[in-house]
């Protein structure tokens, strides 16, 4: 399974509201039980984080990571979100991580980003875009969803 992973989830490794979820993915990740895609997009909003931040994210670097840039196909898909209304102008980058992921096909977006990613309406409402423009369908889950709990 392809997962790509935004940058809340980097963020969230050392957030003890999100903690538990974001290191079990990583501890996934790294061991290699999954692949994965992070976007320039993410790479940017992570430049300015905490060097702890940085630091998994260059452990995350070294592994076999599909790197996902923005392009014009990415800008034209983003912006029919903000025509449609699924996000303002000001969630952008948000519009730009969906679309990023939808255009690559990956199977998972994974973000905990609640209120303008993994949200049921905003789900179905970024699929019924998807749809309308020749896009196959995405699945946009938090940590907790993806990660593999034997207890």
């Amino acid at each position: 399974m392809k997962l790509y992973i935004d940058t809340s989830v980097f963020g969230g490794y050392y957030d003890e509201e999100f903690e538990r979820g974001s290191r079990k993915l990583f501890k996934e990740i790294f061991s290699l039980e999954h692949s994965i895609a992070i976007s320039n997009i993410t790479l940017n909003e992570l430049e300015n984080a905490p060097e702890k931040v940085r630091l998994l994210l260059d452990k995350v670097l070294k592994l076999d990571v599909e790197l996902l840039n923005i392009d014009k196909e990415v800008e034209v898909l983003a912006n029919h979100y903000i025509k449609e209304k699924i996000v303002s102008e000001k969630y952008l980058l948000d519009a730009f991580h969906i679309a990023i992921g939808t255009i690559n096909r990956v199977d998972v977006i994974v973000s905990w980003n609640f209120k303008h990613m993994v949200n049921l309406i905003r789900i179905k409402s970024y699929n019924s875009v998807n749809l309308k423009y020749g896009y196959g369908l995405i699945d946009i889950r938090s940590p907790l969803e993806i990660i593999n709990e034997t207890d």
